[in-house]
């Protein structure tokens, strides 16, 4: 690995300049580094981060993408990391013509690293130092403590996917409020919808009456405000004191509470254990919004180099060899996701409408297709509004909000099924569904969504942990159950409980062919199996897992 040539760094150079003029934003400092396919395979499982700490996982995928590479050999054309200053790989064998447009796509993405808001969290330090630190941090305690290091790795990240991520955004990107009422906020936002429920007409008078009390009476309006719900409601002040106890006690996660809480973590003999586990949620952290934004990543860096590389001298003679590329990067597959392809078309149908003023209230009211389809207002802020776009949304979003009726036709989009040809034993596709719904569903679905897991400190009785998970449709995964029950009841050391939901199927398996029983079923349609969700409630304790209904 080695730092690219005076040559191409001035290539690189050259599309900083244009990619500024056209809006991007990123540092003026980047490092750019040559490696070798074999290199990046080493790299991968560590993230692309060549100072992350050393872990036995790491070598077994470095093992398994060699003997993939061995059948299937590749060859990526780049690869960055969100680093201070941001780091880029590259291939030592691309002609300058495809470094310009593999800049560009880099440029682009640094640009998404550093103006993202999903990524606020990372601006602040640069993590590849932070991980040389860390990585020596481990390698100190592996020669004083041996494979336990590994065991206490293994074991916080069997749920470093449950780390705080939001609740730290929250910390970052909500300003102090100045001179707030945090006794007006607990009325309006809590006393009267959650606790009162009142009615919104009753919620709008109160709005009115504070108003009018501070317009009579000024800096003296709010407590004459409250001197007349203290008379209504005489409760009020004490539930605002609960309110404040109970606030006290700031949000942590499950990381966080064990080495909080933990009378086997806090034990002096024990306190390096917390070290580790503070490395990992911490790696976890910061890597939390790049699988979280890979759909608007990817898009937002294809269409830049798309855009940019178009507009550039240097592709005079390249034009074909540009095409061709291009295409095995953004194509559309018609089975599966590639989100090169997708983010980049909804970022120019993004861009479309907001010139032709179609996120309008005005448009919003058009009910015929033809009109809605004519619709120009010709406000040409298309590419301000996908920058605003790309400043705040995450794949979630971007696609719940912008994927509509419309994108799905003009791209010719639709969810394909899948069903045995009994004549010709083979898998056929077949086109499923082409609405909207259906395909936002499955790009849903597809999107990285940890379980929702909460402590219940009042079930956690007899020193044992009690955990809540939070069914959302989808079950966790039973074969990780034992294994990561296992690790959070050694470092909490006493029983462990966890509650859940586990499908139940409502009828038994049919004995017969479903022909026979609907003669209106063909036998190589899939048939839903119907099933009704359980609660049930997992113990970990002494090593073994017991399991019952609830």
């Amino acid at each position: 690995m080695e730092l690219i040539d005076l040559h191409t760094k001035e290539i690189m150079e050259g599309c900083k300049e244009r990619a500024r003029d056209a809006g991007l934003h990123f540092e003026d400092e980047t490092l750019e580094y040559i490696v070798t396919n074999r290199d990046l395979l080493e790299l991968s499982p560590k993230v692309m981060i060549p100072t992350l700490y050393n872990y036995w996982v790491h070598d077994v995928e470095v093992l398994k993408e060699k003997g993939r590479y061995e059948l299937y050999p590749g060859n990526p054309y780049e690869t960055v990391i969100n680093t201070r200053p941001a780091i880029s790989f590259y291939n030592d064998n691309n002609p300058d013509w495809l470094n310009v447009m593999i800049f560009y796509h880099v440029l682009a993405h640094i640009d998404f690293f550093h103006n993202n808001m999903f990524f606020r969290h990372t601006w602040d330090y640069d993590f590849t130092g932070q991980a040389l630190s860390d990585k020596r941090v481990i390698a100190r305690l592996r020669a004083k403590h041996g494979r336990w290091v590994d065991y206490i790795i293994e074991f916080a990240r069997s749920v470093d996917n449950l780390v705080g991520y939001y609740d730290e955004l929250s910390r970052l990107n909500r300003p102090p409020v100045i001179d707030r009422s945090e006794l007006l906020d607990f009325y309006f936002d809590v006393f009267l919808q959650a606790i009162k429920k009142v009615k919104i007409t009753k919620y709008v008078k109160e709005i009115e009456r504070y108003n009018d009390c501070i317009n009579e009476y000024g800096d003296k309006g709010e407590s004459s405000f409250f001197s007349h719900v203290n008379k209504q409601y005489p409760e009020f002040e004490a539930l605002y004191k609960n309110s404040l106890e109970e606030k006290s006690h700031h949000r942590i996660d499950l990381i966080q509470f064990l080495m909080e809480r933990s009378d086997f973590l806090n034990k002096d003999e024990n306190k390096w254990m917390k070290m580790v586990m503070q490395i990992v949620r911490k790696t976890s952290i910061f890597l939390q919004p790049q699988i979280r934004t890979k759909i608007m990543n990817e898009g937002w860096a294809s269409y830049w180099h798309e855009n940019l590389f178009l507009q550039d001298d240097r592709i005079e003679g390249h034009e074909v060899d540009f095409a061709r590329v291009n295409a095995g990067v953004t194509s559309l597959p018609r089975v599966g996701l590639n989100p090169y392809a997708l983010g980049m078309r909804l970022f120019y149908y993004i861009e479309e409408m907001a010139d032709k003023g179609k996120f309008s209230f005005e448009f919003r009211r058009l009910l015929d297709a033809k009109e809605r389809d004519k619709y120009n207002s010709n406000t040409g802020e298309g590419q301000n509004f996908i920058f605003r776009v790309r400043e705040n949304y995450c794949d979630f979003t971007f696609v719940s909000i912008f994927i509509d009726q419309d994108f799905i036709n003009k791209n010719k989009l639709f969810v394909a099924g899948k069903r045995l040809n009994k004549d010709k034993m083979v898998w056929e596709y077949y086109v499923k569904s082409r609405k909207v719904k259906d395909y936002r569903q499955m790009l849903l679905d597809s999107l990285y969504h940890p379980p929702h897991i909460e402590i219940d400190l009042e079930k956690s009785t007899n020193n044992s942990l009690y955990i809540v998970h939070y069914f959302e449709e989808k079950p966790l995964v039973n074969e990780y159950i034992n294994n990561t029950m296992m690790g959070i009841g050694y470092l909490w050391n006493h029983a462990v409980h966890l509650e859940t939901s586990e499908a139940v199927p409502i009828s038994p398996p049919l004995k017969q062919p479903l022909s026979s029983i609907y003669p209106t079923l063909k036998e190589d349609e899939p048939r839903e199996v119907e099933v009704k969700w359980q609660r049930v409630f997992y113990t970990m304790e002494n090593r073994k897992l017991s399991k019952k209904n609830l």
